[in-house]
């Protein structure tokens, strides 16, 4: 029988040239202590992250709040609307930005 294959773990050097590669103009790893909340806001910039630890809630308006752990990926244009909640533990998350 055969197995899936199974992608090896990613690092933050591949994430960083990898994006960079598709035109991103910076990678930044963010951390989120425990229980913080975001309200809603947005950016001027498009993000597109990983999460490697922990645990977060995003909510894009007019969307219902989704729950995202590590290996989930989040995808945000700019002037995005959106609000964010990080778990018990806090999270932490790869972003790629580009102006």
């Amino acid at each position: 029988m055969n197995q899936p294959a199974v992608q090896p773990a990613l690092n933050f050097e591949e994430f960083r040239q990898t994006m960079l590669a598709q035109g991103y103009d910076e990678v930044v790893e963010r951390h989120w202590k425990q229980g913080e909340i975001i309200d809603i806001h947005t950016h001027p910039f498009e993000a597109n992250a990983i999460v490697t630890a922990g645990e977060m809630f995003l909510c894009v308006q007019g969307q219902a709040e989704q729950r995202l752990l590590p290996g989930d990926r989040f995808h945000l244009l700019p002037g995005t609307p959106h609000a964010e909640r990080y778990g018990d533990q806090g999270a932490t998350y790869w972003v790629a930005r580009k102006s």
